[in-house]
């Protein structure tokens, strides 16, 4: 039985990541036991880490030090239980963000993330929100693998990552800038976009990621 763990550390969105990775799992035939907890002993016996997100950068990153979660989490990925980020969760395995001030983040993936003021230059419209297509290139991640270039992601977010080490981007989108769209390191990755809002797209990725098995 696969154990996966959905951090909670009061960043949203939790139940219905849960209810998705668990959809994901049955549609793969893979039995796994998918709790939301903030637990130190649940989280250092998961075989998978998920960390969703929703609302402020700054929120988010305190939620993860109550508790102690941040070094909780930092040990349990560096033994190498695979950990997804999603939407904020992902933008905290940056170097930092500036929403409502400076704040650092998990420092896992270079960059940094800020407002998209390309997008408002161009006269989009922020928050970001609605299906954007996926840019990507066939076979080379795993985490992509069962999907085309061109497949539409769910986002929601006026903040992206930016300075980004192209290395760790495994799929981009576009509005009114490059905005990446899956990262990876390690065994760590993150999805700007919500894998559980994206329908049979997310439901792909979330099984690929159950079934991923990281590079040393």
């Amino acid at each position: 039985m696969m154990r996966v763990v959905v951090i909670d550390y009061n960043g949203g969105n939790l139940a219905s990541a849960a209810q998705a990775t668990r959809r994901a799992a049955a549609r793969r035939g893979i039995e796994a036991d998918v709790v939301i907890s903030r637990q130190e002993s649940v989280i250092e016996h998961a075989d998978r880490l998920i960390l969703p997100g929703q609302g402020a950068f700054a929120d988010c990153a305190r939620g993860l030090e109550e508790d102690n979660l941040r070094p909780l989490i930092e040990r349990a990925t560096e033994s190498g239980i695979p950990f997804m980020g999603i939407c904020v969760g992902m933008q905290l395995m940056s170097q930092y963000g500036l929403e409502h001030g400076r704040t650092e983040g998990l420092g896992w993936i270079s960059g940094h993330v800020s407002r998209m003021v390309k997008a408002e230059e161009a006269g989009l419209r922020l928050p970001h929100m609605g299906w954007n297509t996926l840019d990507f290139t066939p076979g080379a991640h795993p985490l992509t693998e069962g999907l085309s270039p061109g497949e539409h992601g769910y986002f929601v977010h006026s903040y992206a990552l930016h300075d980004a080490d192209n290395a760790d981007i495994i799929a981009s989108t576009q509005y009114g800038e490059t905005v990446p769209a899956i990262v990876a390191r390690g065994s760590r990755c993150g999805t700007q976009f919500h894998v559980e809002k994206s329908q049979e797209v997310g439901l792909t990725i979330l099984g690929n990621f159950l079934q991923w098995t990281p590079q040393p």
